[in-house]
């Protein structure tokens, strides 16, 4: 599934959703207006308005710049701009277009808006 993922000041950025229960659940939830928060200078992060369903999902992941992820120990959302070790309960959603990676090293919170590209 193809998201478009609008960054206040930065404009439009697209996005892939992978083919798995968390990232159709993610995808069920969408259009979602979100604040992405700075976290550990490797990721921009946001609550979502509930836990997603991580059935069948891997228990956890290693994440690249530009991966979509949820942790689910937290029911966050989670969008690296810089690559990550191995996580417990990280499950990744998707990935964002490279050119969308720059915009999330941005320091202080970002407003986005998450949506289904039809």
């Amino acid at each position: 599934m193809q998201l478009v993922i609008d960054i206040e000041g930065f404009g439009a950025v697209s996005a892939e959703l992978d083919d798995s229960s968390a990232a159709r659940d993610f995808a069920s939830l969408l259009p979602l207006s979100l604040t992405l928060q700075d976290y550990a200078a490797t990721e921009k992060v946001s609550d979502l308005p509930r836990r997603l369903s991580t059935e069948d999902a891997p228990a956890e992941c290693n994440a690249d710049a530009g991966d979509l992820t949820y942790y689910a120990p937290w029911g966050n959302l989670a969008i690296f701009h810089k690559q990550f070790q191995y996580a417990d309960g990280l499950v990744k959603l998707g990935r964002i277009a490279p050119e969308g990676v720059d915009s999330l090293k941005t320091s202080g919170p970002l407003k986005v808006t998450i949506r289904k590209d039809h």
